[in-house]
């Protein structure tokens, strides 16, 4: 699929056929910030892994204004429009690590294996919390307005990414997972289960 300027225009800028708004996106920002804020993990570095048209930078640093943020983009028109960093999950080093990684909307995109080397990395390279979404085959089915949406081939269940994630993190719930040995005192019933 080409993540060309046509494609964001329909899908980001058109509100007639947005995926999302920046009310939404901003929404999120503010969940995810007070999550972290709320187990108490300090954030100095945030990765936005497909970033996009980088919709949750600003809320997510006026949340947390003393990281650094940065964007992780594979379509090459959005490096040169807003300036992030060129590159996928599957190439990303491991050398950086960050507090928060947000990985919204990108798997379902990907082959399996493709996507089973992305949410590798995002074990390696995060070492507190995750915010996770992805378009799964029940969201299509059931949830999602297929008319603002694109078809992918890549859908699976909820239960496939679930399991996935939990080699490296444990839910909290509303997308949030917590990595395994992060630094942070995490109450029985504040996680989604074990």
């Amino acid at each position: 699929m080409p993540f060309d300027e046509a494609y964001y225009r329909r899908f980001y800028h058109d509100p007639r056929t947005a995926v999302t708004s920046r009310a939404q996106m901003r929404d999120r920002a503010t969940l995810i910030a007070a999550c972290v804020r709320y187990i108490g993990l300090p954030v100095t570095r945030i990765l936005d892994a497909g970033c996009g048209v980088g919709l949750m930078r600003a809320p997510l640093l006026r949340h947390l204004p003393r990281a650094r943020y940065t964007g992780l983009e594979a379509s090459e028109y959005l490096c040169r429009r807003y300036g992030w960093q060129q590159g996928t999950l599957q190439t990303l080093g491991t050398r950086i690590r960050y507090e928060l990684v947000v990985c919204y909307d990108v798997l379902q995109y990907l082959r399996k294996d493709q996507a089973l080397l992305a949410m590798a990395k995002l074990g390696a390279v995060c070492r507190g919390a995750l915010y996770f979404g992805a378009l799964t085959s029940g969201d299509w089915r059931d949830n999602c307005d297929q008319s603002r949406t694109d078809r992918v081939a890549g859908l699976r269940s909820a239960s496939w990414y679930r399991r996935e994630l939990a080699r490296s993190f444990r839910p909290l719930g509303c997308g949030m997972w917590l990595r395994h040995g992060a630094p942070v005192t995490l109450w029985d019933l504040d996680g989604a289960g074990r």
